[in-house]
């Protein structure tokens, strides 16, 4: 009866306190959460239930695991996997809990600054430093799990006289990558390029989606993403329209007939923008930039709050321009004119004389004599 109720109160016992203790830590961040509602901090760390779970249950399991004189002969590879089971379990809730400090900052820091651009800069900063702490821990959580096995161990100091050579292989088989790492940081930490801003790379024009230590991905107008390394936007130019504020100015461009009322044009242009609600209302303009022989050139100068209502204020312009000049001055299109071409004064006197002595009946004089 003994061995029967040992193992089950060594077992049923670890895990009911972990249950219990899981329970009030829950109840106990669930009351300071009501207390302290503008602080988003203790309910975000109601996530770290799980992982805290496991941690307690694998330490009171390792600890007295041999109590329960069960499978003595495997009592060392039980004791094994629950040692690794309490390693990774404790890299998982150390994780977690770092991604709560983060993100409860992060929110903190966006409440109390209403400038996009610096929120954005600080969102990209605290997505690198999460994945950084995510891979330091986990790269120390793969290395102690290793140490627990006697082999690692005893390869330990061979391994330790060689890392010299093995850093230098390393560093030359893994320089893009180191090179993509060091981007990624100077990103981060540069601010050239930040999470939700709009860029145009390569010609295509979209918004930053997602930074990573190695790779950037924009996802663009027509809902694709461009995933591309780091090092690009540390090594190539690009273009940033968020950079140093999100406000824009536009431009719009009509090839017209050099009859166009231009006077007009602009009380309709001011028309237009007095009813397209993505206009700011900051500026605007109408002016004649280029001409050609045929036609001339016509600017509107339009602006916006950002890149999306830009976009919007120039398509808005260019239908309702075309179409206004197509109703009311439809001779303002550019026109191709045909006429009889004229020569030049000399051409044109050899054409006559030439016309003449035909119609007299006498050949045309040519070359000398």
């Amino acid at each position: 009866m003994e061995n029967v109720l040992r193992p089950v109160i060594v077992i049923g016992g670890s895990v009911l306190i972990t249950l219990l203790v899981g329970w009030a830590v829950d109840r106990l961040l669930q009351r300071a959460d009501r207390r302290h509602h503008e602080t988003p901090l203790w309910g975000l760390l109601r996530r770290c239930r799980l992982p805290l779970q496991f941690v307690l249950c694998a330490a009171l399991l390792r600890g007295s695991y041999d109590q329960t004189k069960l499978a003595k002969e495997h009592t060392a590879g039980i004791g094994q996997t629950l040692s690794l089971v309490l390693i990774g379990a404790t890299a998982w809730l150390i994780i977690r809990v770092a991604a709560v400090i983060v993100e409860s900052s992060y929110a903190r820091y966006a409440a109390a600054h209403r400038d996009p651009a610096r929120v954005r800069r600080v969102r990209t900063q605290v997505a690198l430093i999460q994945r950084v702490v995510t891979a330091v821990v986990g790269v120390v959580a793969v290395a102690a799990m290793l140490l627990t096995f006697p082999a690692f161990r005893a390869a330990g100091a061979s391994l330790l006289a060689s890392a010299g050579i093995l850093g230098i292989v390393a560093g030359v088989a893994a320089q893009s990558t180191l090179g993509n790492l060091f981007a990624g940081l100077q990103i981060a930490f540069g601010d050239m390029v930040r999470i939700g801003d709009t860029v145009v790379v390569d010609g295509e024009w979209g918004t930053v989606e997602e930074i990573t230590l190695t790779f950037l991905a924009v996802r663009t107008w027509d809902e694709r993403r461009i995933t591309m390394p780091v090092s690009y936007f540390t090594s190539k130019p690009f273009e940033n329209w968020s950079r140093g504020g999100a406000q824009m100015t536009g431009t719009v461009f009509f090839h017209l007939d050099h009859s166009a009322p231009l006077h007009e044009m602009r009380e309709q242009l001011r028309d237009i923008l007095g009813e397209c609600a993505a206009w700011d209302g900051r500026d605007w303009g109408l002016a004649v930039t280029d001409t050609t022989p045929s036609t001339m050139q016509v600017r509107a100068l339009v602006t916006a709050k950002d890149a999306d209502d830009i976009w919007t204020v120039r398509v808005t312009v260019r239908e309702q321009m075309l179409r206004w000049l197509t109703d009311k001055h439809p001779y303002a299109l550019p026109r191709i004119n045909t006429a009889t071409a004229l020569l030049a004064p000399d051409e044109a006197m050899a054409a006559y004389s030439e016309h003449v002595l035909t119609r007299d009946g006498r050949a045309p004089r040519t070359g000398r004599g």
